[in-house]
Order: structure tokens, then C-alpha cells, then sequence
């Protein structure tokens, strides 16, 4: 498992993630929005509303837990707090895979 940084036009969080999924997030942050994420999903209807659709970093890691890597968990490390989508990230988490939905 590895760290990754996500966000959604807010907060930052850190997660750890499959490796896979770190080494590759850009990949799979675009399979998850512009793939999975559409109208007509049924595993994906609770994030629309009015076939507009509403999701977050928190999503995204449902998906990752429950449809592409069910035997290992992604998880919520902490909340990094306001990192300017990335731009102000304390020196530790730097060189962390970043994503921002």
C-alpha cells in the first residue's frame, strides 16, 4: 500500500491505496470519471442527481473498495486541511501522487 493525495475543490486527504492504484492515479482517476461515472451505470446512479453528476475523493474511494481492488481496502490517513489544490502541501507529502476530481 502506498500514499496518495485527493481532492474535490477543497480539503486535501491523504489515503493509502493499493500500489497500482498510486503509481497510476491520474489512470484510474480518469477511468472513474470518465468511464465508470455515467449516466445509465447502475453501480454509479446514487452519484447523480438530475443526470448531473456529484461525487468526491470519498467516492472514489468507494469505487476502489468495492468494484477494483475489494481485498485491499483503501483507506483515509488524515486531512491534510487546505493545500491550495496541492500547491501548499507540507514538505512530507510533496512528491505524494496527487489527484484533484
Amino acid at each position: 500500500m502506498k500514499e496518495i493525495i485527493l481532492s474535490a475543490d477543497g480539503e486535501s486527504f491523504l489515503y493509502s491505496v493499493p500500489d497500482h492504484v498510486a503509481d497510476n492515479l491520474h489512470e484510474y482517476c480518469v477511468e472513474f470519471c470518465n468511464v465508470w461515472l455515467r449516466p445509465g451505470n447502475k453501480d454509479a446512479e446514487h452519484l447523480f442527481l438530475n443526470n448531473v453528476a456529484c461525487y468526491n475523493e470519498h467516492d472514489f474511494i468507494e469505487y476502489l473498495n468495492k468494484y477494483i481492488f475489494p481485498n485491499q481496502t483503501s483507506v483515509l490517513i488524515k486531512n491534510l486541511g487546505w493545500t491550495n489544490l496541492g500547491e501548499n502541501l507540507p514538505k512530507e507529502y510533496v512528491k505524494t501522487p496527487y489527484f484533484n476530481f
